[in-house]
């Protein structure tokens, strides 16, 4: 439950006053004062703050009892391989609920960071993460003490079955800006870059820079190359990279009103107006179509190979949510669309004929730009919530399969960020979820 539902709870044995709230080990109503008032800290948000980590830690301890935790009853591996081999069970659900058993029984191992520089590791906060198409590295963005943020990059090739260390290429480059957005670049081969959007701040206009991923490698510290591409723009709320030819060489930036794709080879710049902020895009790629969510709720494509005419005309599908589009995946046969909102819903779309056809329930966000990671070989949904839980969902079926408390307290600055993948560390990987937060990273073993 969450901490509203369980103060709903309370609430039901006392009659609800307003300004008060009952407290009832001690079976007295206590006066709720707004804000923050430190002679009487009791507000409506330190309860809740209490009741969450109170959760938390309840959570963390049933995880340490049951090494192998299940949703259903009588849910093992022995059970299903004896009903699928009697006919009882089809080959999509023996496969879902397999799934669903590897989920249940991931634990969590610390993995251990080292770095060239031994005064780098574990010494800045994880603010993002994100894997490269192979799952061989990943892209990190850190707090930094003094304020700003700072990059880097975990090679993942050192992780293995039995050891959890990996290395952390860290660089001199930083900023003092907010990073709103990160995607990996293919421009002289896969994965070779990385593209940023930074936000604004003050008198600091927001940035869009492409930086050479082998900014980031140990080898010939002496010969590394500059940054490719950088030009100031207003804020900067999301980006994505192109890989059809048609659109070759070519990357988006979502700013406030309007769409910005750009060819970094010949810099030639498309511009397309919109009525609200782009926070969220994402290329497809069998053609050259651009999908966007905005502050608005709306969902809309751009093919780019067309010229941008007054009006709105050239939005080819447009789908509304009720909240502001926080994160958008096109699933990989393109006929599906997962987006997700500020008022936690998680929606499948079927583009053909603009339906919501599944909806993923138990997601928590209220103003965060918060991600949604689609692994269709294994047939997962994963989030992380503003709650901090990171929840994983059945796709075929919507169930949601396991809540994964963070080990450290809940907070604004702590909501981890997580990447799933089947193959950590490439393509003879191991399978499972890595989640950072704070200074730390943690392996959850899929099997």
């Amino acid at each position: 439950e969450d901490a509203s539902s369980s103060s709903s709870t309370q609430n039901s044995v006392a009659p609800e006053l307003p300004g008060f709230y009952y407290d009832p080990e001690k079976n007295r109503y206590f006066r709720l004062l707004p804000g923050h008032n430190n002679h009487n800290p009791l507000t409506k948000d330190s309860i809740q703050h209490k009741a969450m980590e109170c959760k938390r830690l309840r959570l963390l301890e049933e995880e340490e009892k049951q090494n192998q935790k299940t949703t259903r009853a009588g849910l093992n591996s022995s059970v299903l391989l004896q009903k699928r081999q009697l006919g009882l069970l089809s080959c999509t659900s023996y496969c879902r609920l397999v799934h669903e058993l590897k989920v249940n029984c991931m634990q969590r191992r610390k993995i251990e960071i080292h770095s060239p520089d031994s005064s780098v590791a574990g010494t800045n906060n994880f603010k993002i993460i994100v894997a490269d198409v192979a799952c061989e590295r990943i892209f990190t963005v850190n707090d930094v003490e003094h304020g700003g943020c700072k990059y880097g990059i975990i090679n993942l090739s050192g992780l293995g079955k039995e050891s959890l260390t990996v290395e952390m290429y860290d660089n001199l480059y930083f900023t003092n800006r907010k990073v709103n957005s990160v995607c990996w670049a293919s421009l002289t081969h896969p994965d070779s870059h990385v593209k940023l959007c930074l936000m604004g701040i003050a008198e600091t206009p927001g940035c869009a820079s492409l930086l050479p991923a082998s900014l980031f490698s140990s080898t010939n510290p002496g010969d590394r190359p500059g940054m490719l591409c950088s030009f100031k723009i207003s804020t900067a709320w999301s980006c994505a990279w192109c890989l059809n030819p048609q659109a070759d060489n070519c990357f988006s930036t979502g700013l406030t009103r309007r769409v910005l794709v750009t060819n970094v080879v010949t810099g030639h710049r498309q511009t397309f107006g919109t009525s609200s902020d782009v926070l969220a895009q994402q290329f497809a790629t069998q053609t050259p179509v651009l999908y966007n969510g905005c502050r608005s709720g709306e969902i809309f494509s751009i093919d780019v190979r067309q010229r941008n005419r007054k009006g709105q005309s050239w939005k080819a599908i447009r789908l509304f949510h009720g909240s502001a589009v926080t994160s958008i995946h096109l699933m990989e046969a393109e006929h599906y669309l997962m987006a997700a909102d500020m008022a936690g819903k998680i929606k499948l779309w079927d583009l053909r004929t603009a339906k919501c056809v599944k909806q993923y329930k138990g997601h928590h966000n209220e103003y965060a730009l918060l991600p949604v990671h689609v692994n269709e070989e294994e047939g997962l949904l994963i989030a992380v919530g503003q709650d901090c839980y990171t929840r994983i969902w059945s796709l075929q079926d919507a169930h949601l399969l396991r809540t994964i408390p963070s080990p450290h307290p809940s907070s604004k600055d702590a909501i981890p960020s997580v990447v799933f993948s089947s193959r950590l560390g490439g393509s003879r990987g191991v399978p499972g979820l890595l989640m950072a937060v704070k200074q730390d990273l943690y392996h959850f073993s899929y099997n």
